[in-house]
């Protein structure tokens, strides 16, 4: 038996691997690359949570992006 992808499953994977992109581009210190990832990651992600209903998923990609953005304008 096949399992069907939806829509959701495609959103996760995709900013999974983004995310692990900008793991990659952090190791290799190519700012701001990296951190350009992170955020379409996060995006996606707290997509994620919206489709799922799950407001922990949104919350905590939520305080990511925050976080992110702080550290980045105070670089």
């Amino acid at each position: 038996m096949k399992a069907k992808l939806e829509f959701v499953d495609i959103v996760k994977w995709v900013a999974t691997v983004i995310q692990l992109i900008g793991y990659g581009l952090t190791g290799l210190n190519l700012v701001p690359y990296n951190i350009f990832m992170f955020f379409i990651g996060i995006f996606l992600w707290f997509a994620v949570g919206v489709m799922w209903k799950d407001r922990a998923i949104m919350v905590v990609h939520v305080g990511a992006f925050i976080s992110l953005l702080v550290g980045y304008l105070n670089a």
